[in-house]
């Protein structure tokens, strides 16, 4: 199925294990906003003894997952999927990273959550289009295709809208490095490349946006 999927290139490309599938946290129904198609929905849960833990669950629109099951990305990836693909792969993005960071008991901020997020679309896309083209080169049009041609939702708060903002600059700006030190020519350093997302990855809320940003 099309999370699962999403999910074991996450943990495959980040190597991490959640031992959680996303299906068993996905919920289609219920949401009361309008033209929202994906949201993770985090709550503190008080358990016996006192002790706190955290509930998680990913909302994302059925129609739009009845359309992914169709045009599956993962055997082809084209503009015809594509929205719908980095909307999926965004609610993924959050549950694994969320979910990831709370059995450690690390905190994890919004920012830093979309911020991931973004860098997760450049990342599994560039894999993904490389795979489905042979893997003997790798795409040069991911990033301006998925930084360069974007508009933010008019009906943000401020507040939302400012961290959407932000959490854009700070991918680009990093995936743009990215590309600099690792692809060249359509020929990527692998190793090296994987192991900066990994260590980028594993970094703290202030030091993952200051490394984005550096």
């Amino acid at each position: 199925m099309v999370l699962r999927g999403l999910q074991s290139l996450l943990e495959r490309l980040y190597d991490v294990e959640l031992n959680h599938d996303v299906y068993d946290f996905l919920v289609t129904d219920g949401r009361s906003s309008p033209g929202v198609e994906e949201e993770l929905l985090l709550a503190e849960m008080r358990e016996a003894g006192g002790l706190c833990g955290a509930g998680v669950a990913l909302y994302l629109d059925p129609q739009l997952l009845s359309r992914l099951e169709n045009s599956d990305p993962q055997r082809a990836l084209t503009e015809r999927n594509l929205a719908d693909y980095c909307t999926a792969l965004e609610g993924v993005s959050h549950f694994v990273y969320s979910t990831w960071r709370l059995h450690r008991d690390v905190p994890v901020s919004l920012l830093e959550l979309e911020t991931q997020a973004e860098v997760d679309k450049y990342a599994i896309t560039v894999f993904l289009l490389a795979g489905q083209q042979g893997g003997t080169r790798y795409p040069a049009q991911v990033h301006p295709r998925l930084f360069d041609r974007v508009s933010f939702d008019a009906g943000l708060m401020p507040d939302e809208y400012e961290r959407y903002r932000m959490a854009h600059r700070c991918a680009a700006q990093y995936c743009r490095r990215l590309e600099r030190r690792f692809v060249s020519r359509g020929t990527a350093k692998i190793e090296g490349l994987v192991r900066e997302l990994r260590r980028f990855y594993r970094l703290g809320s202030a030091a993952k946006l200051r490394h984005a940003l550096a």
